[in-house]
């Protein structure tokens, strides 16, 4: 079959690609700017168009008989009347739908959709990919003909299929891998500076100072960071008013060890060398990608719990979270397993009365890493006192059933676990968790922001709406989202890589205020009260990455 269908049969697939393109000028998850809508527009249009080409295939391979020229004039009004008017109307609700979303979020509203640069740069996206579809057709038809010569029709084309598939492979494997190659540098480039580039060391107890056992030169940039902010015993005393400890902090780079083990053996010394295991909590902190621990997290537990506490954390890779989600998928689950496994057999060796309180935390990447390392079943003789985990991605196997257990009626976003004893949830709009009262011995906390994509994406929404589709929309997501079938999932996928971009307290951007009531619930601080949790929220309110200690 050519590319250019003399029946005229390419018109329906092209108003199936047009349809699509409208489609997805509909809001989902996070808002998106002009260039943004003009790249998604023309790739979706491309989608619907190679759909629609299949369609055509499809129909001739089964030999049904070809419409005539009437009949094809008839059908074409009939679709392309409907759809050229829902384009002209999705063009026209476009700015509306996208400040519905904006405005939500706290952002200024945009005065224009920019809908005629949106048409002129989908387009252009539509004709560079079309122009790829004739140059594959181009080379599969030249490679099928030739075979013509040697083998059967029916076999030569499969033949040419899969011979054109390898030169392709071949030729664009360079310039992916060379892609590939370039963010791991600019990855680890921005995650590091190593032994030789690595500012001088500090003074004092801290990880890689004096007379510690991790190397200072080997923490990167992100444990050394952790490791050299955060509020001091003085600043947290001024805040609470009563006389407060400097909390411990240890942190074990990636380049510290060869294997997992490795480093968390160098975790558990450093921290028995700094008196981890005298302080009154615990916590085991998974980091995300790149090693980076989020201030606002870290910060506002050390100051309810008086500096009285201790955080260990391993870095497992150089990588920003999503190559290291793809590139080195095992590398965090292996560190947290061996991270958590170590410092539980340790802690479970002390006497109960004399060793701190336990807890597993963890971030995105690092929520996802400490669930796979945290072993319910293996804490049954001798549980950890509980976790909270914020944004964790879809992949997460353990997230993934407990949402599937909650209870009918609650919602997918902000699920209820049976009578909350165990495993609370936790948003931006209703961060306490329920307080911390009520719990059973262990306590587990999520938050998840009703807007994040990284926690609800689903790879179903190729074929089927989401099941949060279908509930009523939480505060700051749109109630003017539409489910498309193919649409809704390049719009998803999308608004993840867009996650990051949406203001503090939406998208994949958590922030300090919303992370002190899970951490309340969780921990149960002593003599801690709602009007000191109000005053923390306040006091940490410095946005997405800003800690809570006074500069």
């Amino acid at each position: 079959m050519s590319l250019f269908d003399r029946s005229g049969l390419y018109a329906l697939p092209l108003l199936l690609g047009l349809l699509f393109f409208a489609t997805s000028l509909t809001p989902t998850l996070i808002p998106r700017d002009w260039v943004t809508q003009g790249v998604l527009g023309g790739v979706v249009m491309g989608a619907g168009y190679l759909i629609g080409r299949l369609g055509v295939a499809i129909w001739r391979l089964m030999e049904f008989p070809e419409p005539g020229a009437k009949t094809r004039w008839i059908a074409r009004a009939v679709f392309g009347v409907p759809v050229l008017a829902t384009t002209a109307l999705c063009l026209w609700e476009a700015r509306d739908w996208q400040n519905g979303i904006r405005l939500r979020m706290g952002m200024d509203p945009l005065d224009s959709a920019h809908a005629l640069r949106i048409v002129v740069l989908a387009l252009a996206v539509f004709a560079v990919l079309v122009l790829i579809g004739y140059a594959l057709q181009w080379l599969f038809d030249v490679v099928r003909f030739r075979l013509y010569r040697y083998l059967p029709a029916r076999t030569a084309n499969v033949a040419g299929f899969l011979l054109s598939g390898f030169v392709v492979l071949i030729v664009t494997r360079d310039g992916v891998l060379d892609r590939v190659i370039t963010a791991l540098d600019e990855s680890v480039t921005v995650a590091q500076n190593l032994f030789d580039t690595a500012p001088p060391v500090p003074d004092g107890l801290v990880t890689g100072g004096p007379g510690s056992l991790v190397d200072w030169g080997a923490l990167g940039d992100p444990g050394r960071d952790y490791v050299t902010t955060g509020p001091t015993a003085e600043q947290i005393a001024a805040f609470t008013g009563r006389p407060a400890l400097d909390p411990i902090r240890v942190y074990v780079g990636r380049a510290q060890g060869e294997t997992p083990r490795d480093r968390a053996d160098i975790a558990l010394a450093e921290l028995i060398r700094q008196g981890g295991f005298d302080r009154e909590v615990m916590i085991v902190a998974l980091p995300t990608g790149t090693g980076w621990l989020d201030p606002g997290s870290v910060d506002t537990v050390e100051y309810m719990h008086g500096g009285d506490i201790a955080t260990v954390a391993v870095q497992y890779s150089y990588l920003q979270s999503p190559l290291a989600l793809i590139l080195e998928t095992n590398s965090g689950l292996d560190q947290a397993t061996a991270l958590i496994d170590t410092l539980h057999s340790h802690w479970r060796g002390l006497p109960k009365d004399a060793r701190p309180r336990l807890y597993i935390h963890g971030l995105s990447l690092g929520a996802w890493s400490s669930m796979y390392g945290t072993d319910l079943f293996a804490l049954l003789n001798d549980p950890i006192d509980g976790a909270f985990w914020a944004g964790p991605p879809f992949p997460s196997a353990m997230w993934q059933t407990i949402v599937a257990s909650r209870e009918a009626g609650s919602p997918y976003v902000l699920p209820t676990i049976g009578e909350g004893r165990l495993i609370r949830f936790a948003s931006r709009t209703d961060n306490d968790a329920g307080g911390p009262d009520g719990w059973g011995t262990m306590r587990i906390v999520y938050l998840q922001y009703s807007s994040d994509p990284i926690v609800f994406y689903e790879p179903t929404s190729v074929w089927r709406r989401p099941q949060w589709m279908t509930e009523t929309p939480a505060a700051d997501v749109s109630p003017r989202m539409k489910f498309m079938p193919v649409v809704t999932q390049f719009q998803l996928a999308v608004d993840m890589a867009l996650a990051n971009t949406a203001p503090a307290g939406h998208g994949h951007v958590y922030y300090g205020p919303d992370y002190v009531g899970p951490w309340v619930a969780v921990t149960d601080p002593d003599n801690w009260t709602a009007a000191d949790t109000e005053r923390l929220r306040s006091h940490c309110d410095g946005g997405f990455g800003a800690g809570c200690g006074d500069d």
